[in-house]
């Protein structure tokens, strides 16, 4: 059975005081929650990485960071390594994030070496890719994906894949207050699972878990939530309060 997971990515928000405010919080309000085969991930910034950890001990949070350098060390100033992270028991690693594509200009290559890094440090890779507004609206959003898909992980083996999240980012329904219909997600979803399954085999397909990263919200979660390829959520700005994000992880 595939693991329903709610990860919340808050991206450049939070100072230290305010990050430990929000998974107090958090921890309240999922308290009671039922979580069986469902993973609550929330991904604050580098600072106050090891605070989030300490302040989520003891509770169904787990803790992740939202980038990762691919080198082992050296002169790469502001960047940190999977040593770093693992120095402070982080295990999972958002790599690929379509601000990071598109700001930091982060290609599939690099991706690829980020990937690799990654894997072979042990840690979990929540990986990210989806289609520009222009791309969609030229009908060109499923050759975008599989491309994205092909670049950056057909190199690597099918056991990998224990390691591995995908998450589905339709760039044109991040921020903008657009959602992509609960209908389009699950087919990109399907296709996605079906591109992973021609190269990987049913069985990995079956098994790994794709989040959809578009702008899901309290109101239109459980929806988005129902399609039977959609397996939760890369949460943005509603990660961002305790009683949104609990609201979204209920609806799963």
């Amino acid at each position: 059975m595939r693991q329903k997971i709610v990860a919340g990515n808050w991206k450049m928000n939070n100072d230290k005081a305010e990050t430990k405010a929000l998974i107090k919080g958090i921890k309240k309000a999922i308290k009671k929650l039922s979580l069986k085969n469902t993973r609550v991930i929330i991904s604050p910034s580098y600072i106050n990485l090891s605070a989030a950890i300490k302040k989520a001990d003891n509770s169904k949070i787990e803790v992740a960071a939202q980038n990762m350098h691919q080198a082992k060390n050296g002169a790469y100033t502001g960047e940190i390594s999977a040593d770093m992270l693992k120095s402070i028991n982080i295990e999972t690693v958002i790599i690929g994030h379509s601000e990071r594509r598109e700001y930091f200009n982060e290609t599939d290559s690099i991706l690829a070496e980020k990937m690799d890094a990654v894997l072979a440090n042990g840690l979990e890779a929540i990986f990210c890719f989806g289609e520009k507004l222009e791309e969609r609206k030229s009908d060109n959003h499923f050759a975008v994906v599989e491309s994205q898909l092909k670049n950056a992980l057909f190199h690597l083996e099918a056991a990998n894949f224990k390691n591995i999240v995908l998450a589905y980012e339709p760039v044109w329904a991040i921020g903008t207050g657009e959602t992509a219909s609960p209908e389009q997600a699950q087919e990109m979803h399907a296709f996605v699972r079906e591109t992973i399954s021609k190269k990987f085999g049913k069985e990995v397909a079956d098994n790994v878990s794709i989040l959809y990263g578009g702008s899901v919200k309290p109101a239109n979660a459980e929806e988005i939530f129902s399609k039977p390829d959609v397996d939760g959520g890369l949460i943005g700005g509603a990660s961002l309060k305790a009683e949104d994000f609990a609201a979204i992880i209920k609806a799963i």
